[in-house]
């Protein structure tokens, strides 16, 4: 992380002055981003990569391409946030996690074309640089690196008082990949017969929390320390809301190497429906069944309490799947085989038929 050195010219005694003014008196603590800076160092050191060039403290960060490896390679580039589930986080006072949801939104729209995350740089916008708090964000940010296999790079924290409350902050990162030219993947890829392959979210993500804070904490007035006995899992609702979103970088790389995967639907803002929409080929459309899995009972709640339509459900959450892969008939048992060896939990959801470039959700999930 960097920060703008405070830097001011003391008034000499001619001048008939009585104090020097500082970019402290302003609300600005260059002292405590130095701070912050060092509490983050041994945490940025280990979401490393030997392509990176340098350390933290310079002007930009610098990563040597390794061109040998790559034929014609394609450098891809993400940026996101984390929207409102900030809000959650800054009620909570539990700032560990987010850093994690930041890096997920970034680095599996990279994966989504077949690109392997290379590096990310981060920028928190804060009211008050709290050292401590700080160095929580950038430490969950520093996990969500290690665990996409990417570097980070550098960042900038802001601060920025008068304009953001003191324990008020925004986060937002840029993140860039590589993939050959000839390996991207894309709607072009989609064939006639093609599996559709659902990969399990960790929950609701990071999507639709202005929504959900509008029905859960405003609508049914729940408390975020409250045990909520529908979730049946003895977490209190904030830390059900918390709960960072799953990484899939690594497992789709690896799916990519060992089976012919023609194309992959991260699923974000837009639902299920919104985001495999943009796989399709304009002559073939998806399947997607949902008595396939039954969503986690967040959804449900969510859902009984805002008396939200079953159709503004599906386009503003992912109900249950995070990630599609969309793969050959020949490769899906395989695919499945491969998913599962690493721990993410899979099913074949649906199949790719002729039609239109649509996306039909078939069924009614099932619930238990």
């Amino acid at each position: 992380m960097t920060h703008v050195t405070e830097r001011s010219v003391p008034w000499s005694a001619e001048n008939g002055r009585r104090k020097t003014v500082t970019y402290a008196d302003a609300g600005v603590s260059i002292h405590a981003g130095d701070k912050a800076v060092e509490l983050l160092k041994s945490k940025v050191q280990r979401a490393h990569r030997p392509e990176v060039l340098g350390g933290l403290g310079g002007f930009s960060g610098l990563f040597r391409l390794d061109t040998q490896k790559y034929k014609k390679p394609v450098l891809a580039s993400s940026t996101d946030g984390v929207g409102t589930k900030l809000v959650i986080a800054q009620q909570m006072n539990i700032h560990d996690t987010v850093g994690i949801d930041l890096v997920a939104m970034v680095v599996d729209d990279l994966v989504a074309c077949g690109a392997e995350p290379l590096f990310l740089l981060d920028y928190i916008a804060c009211g008050e640089v709290v050292p401590d708090r700080v160095a929580e964000i950038g430490a969950g940010i520093a996990d969500g690196c290690r665990y996409a296999g990417c570097a980070l790079l550098g960042g900038e924290t802001a601060e920025h008082p008068g304009v953001m409350r003191p324990d008020e902050y925004d986060l937002s990162a840029n993140g860039v990949g590589v993939v050959e030219e000839d390996d991207i993947l894309s709607h072009e890829r989609v064939q006639l017969g093609d599996v559709v392959i659902a990969m399990a979210s960790s929950g609701l993500h990071s999507n639709g929390y202005s929504l959900v804070r509008h029905v859960l904490l405003g609508q049914a007035r729940m408390k975020l320390d409250s045990v909520i006995d529908e979730l049946s899992n003895q977490r209190t609702l904030g830390e059900e809301l918390l709960t960072p979103t799953k990484i899939y970088a690594k497992d789709c790389l690896s799916l990519i190497q060992e089976c012919e995967v023609h194309a992959l639907a991260h699923v974000t803002g837009g639902g299920i429906p919104g985001n495999l929409v943009r796989v399709l080929p304009k002559h073939l459309d998806a399947i997607v069944n949902r008595t396939t899995w039954h969503p986690a009972p967040i959804f449900d709640l969510i859902q009984r309490k805002g008396r939200i339509d079953s159709n503004d459900m599906e386009s503003t959450f992912n109900m249950g799947v995070g990630m599609f892969a969309v793969v050959s008939a020949a490769d899906a048992d395989r695919a499945l085989a491969l998913l599962t060896g690493r721990g993410v939990e899979a099913w074949p959801v649906g199949e790719i038929v002729a039609g239109s470039g649509q996306v039909h959700m078939l069924g009614s999930y099932t619930r238990g």
